[in-house]
């Protein structure tokens, strides 16, 4: 039987999955390092079950500082799934 995700789990994964979308679509660009990377930091939102898990983790960060504002600020279509991890805080 699988393990039940928590809300916040489902959350960090829908930002994960938008974030991979975005770097799948640059493949092959110089741009997919950076975007790898930041998929490699929301992965550690992932293990984060509890809201004190995912402030722990964040360390004091907003989800936009820990991931890097300005990849965000290029790839506006991962906000959406930011706000709504953000709302668990």
């Amino acid at each position: 039987m699988p393990k039940a995700r928590t809300e916040i789990q489902r959350a960090a994964g829908k930002l994960t999955s938008a974030i991979q979308k975005e770097w799948g679509e640059e493949t092959g660009e110089p741009e997919a390092d950076i975007s790898e990377e930041v998929m490699n930091r929301s992965h550690d939102f992932l293990h984060a079950k509890t809201q004190e898990d995912l402030r722990r983790t964040l360390d004091g960060k907003s989800v936009s500082e820990y991931l890097g504002e300005s990849w965000i600020a290029k790839h506006p279509s991962v906000t959406p799934f930011i706000d709504d991890l953000e709302s668990w805080l």
